[in-house]
């Protein structure tokens, strides 16, 4: 495909200033410093040296569109498609009250309101009535289908039109009542785009002042006509080169646009920023990691420089709360991740709940969940906001689900413990330069903390005669196995609350974890490449070991277990709850599942066509209610691809799959064309000839993001470098396609020359890199 430039929609009079001085900023302009310098910021720091804007190659090329509303539009090398009519109405540009409403027609933002609660006061579907739900449109999205992807998003819903983001990046306007097609915007994000730690995913979009607001995986924030799909205006907030990436759901809140970064593997300085929703400039932006001068920046190493390198990515859509005129998000890793040797300190803010002024970026308080991270036990999980009643007082309280197994409950309004933390002193390492003590939340955990003897003598293989332990317990060269894993606890898949139960329910995984450092990783904080892939330790589960999933429903005036599901798998989707006393989750194996919100039990579920692994919505329109939840797979979880929206209501005419005939399925042909002609153009393979180098491109497809980089340092799959079976050609056939406790089969999803090709790069290629 002939790549289009770039068309810049021409409004009032752009002024730009010199490199690092505020002011009007094209979206050529890679690297175009904010405004007004804020908490967490600096105007010029050593980390990122603004570069002069960059002017279009040729302007004389450059077109300018127009709608019929007269909103100016830009070309890109997307590809956008109209279906149908759009006869909805268009989104204004909401106040902060419109936002706070319950979402019961509409579903506007990502967690259902600003709060982030994902619960809506619905009751049409309820405990009594949900056994009666099918499936009432099946919309096959035609994009995602590859394992790379994973289907993650959540949709909105505003006027009886939804929309939705696909693992490829691809946004589907959807008739919320049918399934059809409305328009199709296709970015073609280039397949050369090799910083991506976790598979390629989008959590979701945003919608406000008649624009859909999306945040693609390699850096760039976009504004589409809500009505035509068409791009309005187009920013690039970061480098996908030097390591970073969005996979959150943008926030439209006050007229602005709020973004955070992923990328904490590949030497990034993870910040979160605001941009102009009319006009896309950027206004400020907050770092996540403090420089020189500002509070927290004493927590890193002043003998070199691991602070302009070091993570705390942002995961998730953050929380507003309007009155305090606060925004709150939560952290992850210290990097280089999992190996504290070379960053002494606490690492501010990584691994914490933030709170920043909404309008300005400015700090207003932190919670650090783990100090001086070196586990991966960072806080992917979104914040939620709630007001609950405590020893007779209303209270502003706020949650977040770490990976450590705990939620951390907190006051909203200065980040004090809302229940109690303690901190406590935990077992030292010189070497990983551990800090003294951790925090405790008061309560329960959701998921084991400590490998016991009775699990490696249930649990483990019979040869497992390795090291054990608990929580915070350090390492260094000598294997220690432990819980829980890097992937939590709670990971991405959003929690919920139901102000009805006052519980907060949380997704879980329970899985063995070993770690160890080794001393021929070399990491110069001061020598790091932006953009290259940055892993301190080595760190698997352990080879053919259960994974268990937890959902758990915890109180939130005692931080005790309510009541809890215990699943022989991840629990890997993110929850819904209603005021119909329903709480609704999705499972690895396909089924979206009801459970009673009080008590726990299970009362309906229904085998769509894919892993479950995405968080439901609910809305209404006209006086029916409906449930919507994605089926697409998920890479890192390992479940089955596929690239269906499923909506049920209690009218629904599909009682199981069998039944099922998609809407838009002609559209599925057509989909995976994300790769250009000049992304194709000069691609070649190093690894090898022939079959090697076939097997790597059906590695890094459908192995990289468990496995990582050369079969080592991934995140879910052991290191291939050291496996006791990748130098047998056959073995590693066989374990292909029949899988295992935490692997997916590939018998029937690769074909038999990948399989044979994948399994000569894995035994004549991998398996000699330890050598």
């Amino acid at each position: 495909m002939e790549n289009k430039k770039i068309v810049w929609a021409i409004i009032g009079i752009f002024i730009l200033f010199a490199a690092g001085v505020g002011g009007w900023a094209l979206s050529t302009n890679n690297n175009a410093e904010p405004a007004k310098a804020t908490a967490g910021s600096e105007e010029q720091s050593e980390a990122e040296e603004p570069e002069e804007p960059t002017e279009p190659e040729d302007p004389g090329e450059l077109e300018e569109t127009e709608d019929s509303e007269g909103i100016e539009t830009i070309e890109t090398d997307a590809v956008v498609k109209q279906l149908k009519p759009y006869e909805a109405e268009v989104a204004p540009a909401f106040t902060a009250a419109e936002l706070q409403e319950l979402p019961t027609s509409n579903w506007l933002t990502n967690g259902g309101t600003l709060n982030n609660q994902r619960y809506s006061p619905l009751d049409q579907i309820n405990a009594s009535n949900v056994g009666e739900l099918k499936a009432e449109w099946v919309a096959s999205m035609g994009s995602g289908l590859d394992f790379k992807y994973s289907g993650e998003a959540s949709p909105v819903v505003y006027d009886g039109v939804m929309y939705v983001i696909t693992g490829a990046n691809d946004v589907l306007a959807l008739d919320a009542i049918t399934g059809e097609t409305i328009w199709e915007y296709r970015p073609h994000i280039t397949e050369k785009l090799t910083t991506v730690c976790c598979g390629w995913t989008s959590r979701g979009v945003a919608v406000g002042d008649g624009k859909v607001f999306v945040g693609l995986l390699d850096a760039r924030l976009v504004a589409l006509d809500q009505k035509t799909g068409e791009v309005i205006w187009e920013e690039r907030v970061a480098e996908w080169e030097k390591g970073y990436t969005i996979t959150s759901a943008p926030l439209y809140y006050d007229g602005k646009v709020y973004t955070g970064l992923a990328g904490g593997e590949y030497g990034i300085r993870g910040r979160v920023t605001a941009f102009d929703a009319e006009m896309g400039r950027e206004l400020w932006r907050f770092y996540t990691i403090p420089g020189p001068g500002e509070n927290g920046h004493d927590t890193w190493p002043s003998d070199n420089k691991a602070w302009m390198t070091g993570g705390a990515p942002v995961w998730q859509t953050p929380a507003v709360d309007p009155e305090l005129g606060l925004i709150y998000f939560s952290t992850g890793n210290a990097a280089p991740d999992v190996d504290g040797s070379n960053r002494e300190g606490d690492n501010l803010y990584a691994a914490s709940i933030v709170a920043i002024d909404a309008t300005t970026g400015e700090y207003a308080w932190h919670f650090q969940e783990v100090h001086h991270d070196i586990w991966d036990l960072d806080a992917p999980n979104p914040v939620i906001l709630f007001d609950v009643e405590i020893d007779g007082e209303m209270r502003k309280g706020l949650g977040q689900a770490g990976k450590t197994g705990w939620i951390y409950f907190l006051d909203r309004s200065n980040g004090e413990p809302l229940i109690g933390i303690e901190e406590k002193a935990v077992p030292q390492d010189e070497r990983q330069k551990t800090a003294a003590t951790q925090p405790y939340p008061k309560g329960d955990s959701f998921v084991p903390q400590e490998v016991t003897e009775e699990d490696v003598e249930n649990d483990l293989p019979d040869d497992f005669e390795g090291k054990f332990g608990k929580i915070f317990d350090p390492f260094w060269e000598e294997p220690l196995t432990l819980k829980p894993a890097a992937s939590g606890g709670a990971n991405w898949p959003p929690s919920a609350y139901n102000p009805n139960t006052e519980y907060f329910y949380v997704l879980g995984s329970d899985q063995y974890q070993t770690f160890s450092r080794h001393e021929d990783i070399e990491y110069n904080p001061d020598a790091v490449e932006e953009g290259h892939y940055w892993l301190g330790s080595i760190i698997a589960p352990v080879m053919d070991a259960p994974v268990r999933g937890t959902v758990t429903a915890m109180d939130v005036k005692t931080n005790t277990i309510a009541w809890q599901q215990e699943w022989d798998g991840q629990a890997y989707s993110g929850a819904m709850t209603t005021n119909g006393n329903l709480l609704f989750v999705g499972h690895n194996d396909g089924r979206l599942i009801a459970y009673n919100a009080k008590t726990g039990e299970q009362l309906w579920e229904f085998m769509t066509d894919a892993g479950v692994n995405a968080p439901p919505i609910t809305y209404e329109v006209d006086g029916k209610q409906y449930v919507t939840v994605m089926a697409a797979g998920n890479s890192l979880a390992g479940t089955k691809h596929g690239d269906s929206i499923w909506t049920f209501s209690l009218d629904g005419k599909f009682e199981s799959v069998d039944d099922v005939v998609k809407v838009n399925a002609e559209d599925a042909s057509a989909a995976e064309d994300s790769e250009s002609e000049d992304d194709k153009e000069g691609e070649s393979v190093s690894s090898g000839e022939g079959k090697t180098a076939n097997g790597l491109a059906v590695y890094e497809s459908n192995c990289l993001a468990c496995h990582g980089t050369e079969g080592a340092n991934g995140h879910n799959g052991p290191n291939l470098q050291t496996s006791n079976i990748v130098s047998n050609k056959e073995e590693v056939i066989a374990r292909v396609k029949a899988g295992g406790e935490t692997m997916p089969a590939f018998e029937g999803t690769l074909t038999e020359e990948e399989i044979d090709d994948v399994a000569a790069y894995i035994s004549e290629i991998v398996a000699k890199l330890d050598e």
